[in-house]
């Protein structure tokens, strides 16, 4: 079979320029500490962790300065050695307000690590609680407690591990470098993480974009017949949960479902990292990967970087913004946020920094819509956008509801490729929050 025939994909998704060549080529440089790092105590989904420092206290690099508050939390440790400066409330990447806590570094060095355990010898039970300690949250954009991932519920049956190495956003290329320089670290946090779930079938997807990533990935694998690197089409959003699964083994997750209702588990190429690090190094979760990239950024990179880091000190650690610069985007530019407070930090599942100009922005006027239903042909999960954005303007929720409003997992494909440029994901994305609301709302009435 030739490689044209094996590449798999999905239903609807759009093509948009990658724009992957500005740093693709760039390894990972390590960013030197900041003046100060401030670390939300709440960088995952789940309940915020609770702040175990106050203003004053030495801290060390890789410290818990905040502990988990219930099973769907996390830990958080600190990235520097320092004094903690401040505990208050600071604008995350996403625009709110959230506790955390300030530290100012000093010229120490040291780290503390946890102890290093054996990956043949450690139980699936020592992996979820080496996961859980360390703070690993999922690297794909959510930051779900990994270690919550790999205790499924004893009624779901896993048996497919997928490590998500699509990276269909344009610009980013954080997994890509990470495959090509830490291609053993992948495979060893695969393995963790099926020994974890008893899984005997583990997968890497790769964009049919990545050529040489796929080719480091096969060899750094051939010896193990029980993974496969899965080459898949490059589309957006094929680096989505449910996208990958359709596309790499065919099962479909249901409306309001997770992938474990369908068996599996999928974990980001950079989630697997820290699992190996965590494991072998005895290392936590204090770093960041990024991609710092766009035509209004002086100096692309891929940056390493300590958690708690302001935007602001890591674009002038790039060189500033050029005189084109027009709008900040952290994340990628389908969904990611755009920034109005450089002073937010990176949080540990940050993917990307984007600097953008006008001819990347390339906004038009808004019109009426013209009932062309490329919205619909593109909607990955067969959903009816222009229906589902016109109920949210008339603010009949009960409707939206009925047409699945809830399933829509914002990924901008609609938005992308309306002619008419409404802007239907943000006007769906408003819509879903209030019908999430109405739900809550009758469960406690």
């Amino acid at each position: 079979m030739s490689l044209l025939q094996s590449i798999k994909t999905f239903r609807g998704g759009v093509h948009p320029l990658e724009y992957k060549d500005l740093t693709e080529n760039l390894a990972f440089e390590v960013m030197p500490n900041p003046k100060e790092v401030i670390i939300p105590i709440k960088q995952h989904i789940g309940k915020d962790s609770k702040p175990l420092v106050k203003k004053k206290d030495e801290v060390k690099a890789g410290q818990i300065i905040a502990e988990p508050d219930g099973f769907i939390s996390s830990p958080i440790h600190s990235s520097v050695n320092g004094v903690v400066v401040n505990l208050h409330k600071e604008n995350n990447a996403s625009g709110f307000p959230v506790e955390a806590i300030s530290i100012k570094p000093n010229e120490e060095s040291e780290v503390l690590r946890m102890i290093p355990l054996n990956p043949k010898e450690i139980t699936p039970e020592e992996i979820r609680e080496r996961v859980r300690e360390a703070g690993i949250v999922g690297q794909g954009g959510a930051a779900f407690p990994t270690f919550v991932k790999l205790t499924p519920p004893k009624d779901n049956v896993i048996d497919y591990v997928i490590i998500n190495g699509a990276e269909c956003e344009p610009y980013l290329t954080r997994d890509y470098r990470y495959m090509l320089e830490r291609p053993k670290e992948i495979i060893n946090g695969l393995k963790l993480i099926m020994k974890a779930l008893g899984v005997a079938k583990g997968a890497i997807g790769i964009e049919d974009n990545k050529p040489e990533a796929i080719e480091v990935m096969k060899h750094i694998s051939a010896d193990d017949e029980n993974i496969s690197v899965e080459v898949v089409k490059t589309k957006y959003p094929q680096g989505a949960e449910k996208m990958l699964i359709k596309a790499i083994t065919g099962r479909e997750v249901p409306p309001g479902k997770l992938p474990l209702d369908c068996g599996v588990v999928i974990q980001n190429i950079g989630t697997a990292i820290a699992i190996s690090d965590a494991v072998i190094k005895g290392e936590a979760q204090i770093t960041a990967a990024l991609t710092v990239s766009g035509l209004g950024i002086v100096n692309p990179k891929n940056l390493i970087v300590k958690v708690g880091t302001p935007l602001k000190e890591i674009i002038e650690y790039c060189g500033g913004v050029t005189d084109k610069a027009r709008k900040v985007i952290v994340g990628g530019p389908m969904m990611g946020t755009a920034q109005f407070d450089f002073s937010a930090p990176v949080m540990k599942a940050t993917s990307g920094i984007l600097v953008l100009t006008d001819d990347e922005i390339n906004e038009h006027e808004q019109t009426a819509c013209l009932r062309c239903g490329k919205c619909v042909e593109a909607c990955p999960l067969n959903l009816i956008p222009t229906k589902l954005a016109r109920y949210s303007q008339l603010e009949k929720w009960e409707e939206a509801e009925l047409f699945d409003i809830t399933t829509c997992m914002e990924c901008g494909t609609c938005t992308f490729t309306c002619p008419a440029n409404i802007p239907l994901v943000q006007w769906v994305r408003l819509g879903k929050q209030k019908v999430i609301q109405m739900q809550r709302d009758k469960k406690t009435a």
